[in-house]
């Protein structure tokens, strides 16, 4: 009986401590792609409802040969979203925001980047503005911002689409 019992074999102490060791280079492996893929999949929905807000605009300036607020173009974010859409300015939910402003997310102080390099058809780099409706100049012209915090850090992710239908990645929230 003695005998059987010394035959058995199990795990040694280092056996157990290389499992852990490759388990944990692998988890430091996983964890930041799956972030990055996570931020990625959340820019989707600012990009998605410029497209849409874009699209709004364009149907709006058709029949009333001026762009519009959201009341007109009849254009709000559903459900809860990570953004606060805007056409000018900064504020919470009147004709020109949509979207709760994100507690812990700043404004998008500066739209002048261009971070995904967008082109102009010309080839040149687009260059962002703030969101703003201008029916005063000809052609009249309408960006659209959006902005909000997608990751743990404490700068907001921002996008701008106009009327040219170009998308501009301003503010670098990841």
């Amino acid at each position: 009986m003695l005998k059987k019992l010394q035959s058995k074999k199990g795990f040694t102490l280092i056996e157990l401590m290389i499992v852990v060791a490759i388990i944990g280079i692998l988890a430091a492996i996983a964890i930041p792609n799956f972030l990055k893929f996570q931020a990625k999949s959340k820019m989707s929905e600012a990009k998605t409802n410029l497209g849409a807000i874009y699209t709004g605009e364009i149907a709006y300036f058709g029949e009333q040969n001026a762009y519009s607020d959201f009341g007109a173009i009849n254009w709000s974010p559903s459900g809860t979203p990570r953004y606060h859409f805007s056409l000018g300015g900064w504020a919470d939910n009147d004709a020109l925001n949509r979207g709760a402003l994100i507690a812990g997310a700043p404004v998008p102080t500066s739209w002048t980047a261009n971070l995904n390099n967008a082109l102009t058809s010309a080839g040149a780099l687009v260059v962002p503005v703030a969101p703003v409706i201008d029916n005063t100049t000809t052609p009249a012209t309408f960006t659209a911002g959006a902005g909000g915090r997608i990751s743990t850090v404490a700068y907001s992710d921002g996008w701008s689409i106009n009327q040219l239908r170009q998308l501009v990645w301003t503010v670098d929230g990841t």
